[in-house]
């Protein structure tokens, strides 16, 4: 018996304003059952206590994922000094209380300043992080504290933003796999009081900035992110394929890439998975691919004799 998939094709990316209080998958779940989408995924979870941009992979979209999750990131974090909590946010139970220094913005700068550039970073217990098979948060709850590893992260930028004298806001551009819980409680044992995230933002992923934080980083472009009230209000506009205005094309996600043109016979070619010869094509790491007509065709990489061969092709465009 053939299994058929349920739900109609949809390809491209989607931007979403991820709610408070879901999860990354509850998230991705309402918006397929809205497009009513064969295929779907998310890139780069976000905390039910977090906000912001999730891109949502359809379709053939899906192959870039991976590109994504391994993409830089951008968020607006605001920190509470003089607690320690658990979960290192305001969800987890609170474990110490310590009198906040009298301290100006100065010298807080000072202090966030250590943050900027390569940092090792040991990912918290209660992080989606595996060891031995087994999620670190699942056994935090279960009262088990393993070793981590350090992990060297880049923070190509930490700003502060804000301070009060209790707490503050700032704007982080990381590599991936930072953990802002602990960039915050990091700088709290610095100052020697501790400090939770009370709330946090993502505006930015890879090329993307949210259109709140749009010239903060220039080199980013600017795109809007949906919210579910957004889509739903397209979904009962009645208005024919009124969704599709939420869809970037797949390769808006890899801008960041060079781009190699080929020529109709090439293009045959390494859409039949054959490496061609290229003028002037990258000579390493991989660069997007377009026919004749600029239709994207897939990733590419330059083999050592010099041809171009597909890496990562889309049958669907």
């Amino acid at each position: 018996m053939s299994r058929h998939r349920r739900g109609v094709e949809v390809n491209g990316i989607l931007l979403l304003d991820k709610p408070l209080g879901l999860s990354s998958n509850q998230a991705l779940q309402r918006v397929k059952r809205l497009f009513n989408a064969a295929k779907a995924g998310h890139t780069g979870s976000l905390d039910p206590a977090a906000t912001g941009m999730l891109p949502l992979c359809f379709g053939h979209a899906t192959k870039v994922s991976g590109l994504l999750l391994d993409a830089d990131k951008v968020y607006r974090v605001t920190g509470r000094l003089g607690v320690r909590t658990e979960t290192g946010d305001r969800e987890g139970a609170v474990i110490e209380e310590r009198p906040v220094p009298p301290l100006t913005e100065a010298e807080l700068d000072a202090v966030v300043a250590k943050f900027r550039g390569l940092v090792e970073q040991i990912p918290p217990m209660y992080s989606a992080l595996k060891v031995d098979g087994k999620r670190l948060y699942d056994l935090a709850r279960a009262g088990e504290v393993v070793e981590r590893k350090p992990r060297p992260i880049h923070f190509y930028r930490v700003d502060l933003l804000r301070f009060d004298g209790g707490s503050f806001d700032l704007l982080v551009h990381s590599s991936k796999g930072a953990y802002i819980r602990t960039l915050i409680e990091d700088i709290g044992a610095a100052i020697g009081c501790g400090a939770v995230v009370e709330a946090l933002r993502r505006v930015g992923v890879g090329h993307w900035l949210a259109p709140e934080a749009a010239g903060v980083i220039p080199e980013l472009a600017s795109e809007r992110l949906w919210t579910l009230d957004e889509l739903m209000a397209l979904a009962d506009s009645g208005e024919e394929n009124a969704l599709d205005r939420a869809i970037l094309p797949t390769d808006s996600a890899l801008a960041g890439y060079p781009v190699v043109s080929l020529d109709a016979d090439s293009a045959y070619h390494i859409r039949h998975g054959h490496p061609v010869f290229v003028a002037k094509a990258p000579q390493s790491g991989w660069f997007r691919l377009y026919d004749p007509t600029h239709r994207f065709l897939g990733m590419g990489e330059c083999l050592d004799d010099g041809r171009v061969a597909p890496r990562r092709l889309f049958a669907a465009l």
